[in-house]
């Protein structure tokens, strides 16, 4: 029987997220941080910088038990994330999802909190074409809702009304 390798969710030391996908990519185990760049502002200046779109997360692509131990003996590791008490998979679709709203979108916003959900709705066009999620009311604009169940988060993007059809 062959090990099959899925994606799991990894919690962090604060502000760990890099130097630890840095230590991934030295051990050879795939990873996924998904950073994003957003502007800072100083006193004295505004500049641009590559942050992690959930702080204190990081997402591995392992064969476990098998690489389990490997990854946990990292510094900045913290633990897996689980779902009550079982170690689930994140499902595929929805790393492929945080990939494809980081390139095709820049209003893009994470929150754990509960929602005001108006209606579902699926994407019926751009490049997230085909997924489901909730639209919300933000400060007066309308932003879709993309659930990520196994953080206990949702990721919001601001997508045309046109790209939305009520389910």
């Amino acid at each position: 029987m062959s090990e099959e390798k899925k994606w799991y969710a990894i919690y962090t030391k604060s502000r760990a997220e890099k130097k630890t996908g840095q230590t991934l990519t030295e051990l050879g185990i795939d990873h996924y941080l998904p950073m994003q760049t957003i502007v800072k502002q100083w006193s004295d200046r505004k500049k641009k910088v590559e942050e992690p779109l959930f702080k204190s997360y990081l997402f591995v692509h392992a064969t476990l038990p098998k690489e389990m131990q490997t990854i946990l003996a990292i510094n900045g590791v913290v633990k897996f994330v689980k779902s009550g008490k079982e170690l689930n998979p994140m499902r595929a679709e929805v790393i492929e999802a945080i990939k494809l709203s980081l390139l095709h979108y820049t209003e893009i916003e994470t929150t754990h909190a509960n929602l005001d959900v108006n209606q579902k709705v699926r994407i019926i066009g751009g490049p997230l074409k085909g997924y489901e999620g909730k639209t919300i009311k933000k400060q007066g604009n309308s932003y879709f809702a993309l659930e990520i169940e196994e953080l206990g988060s949702h990721m919001l993007l601001k997508l045309p009304s046109s790209y939305l059809e009520p389910i």
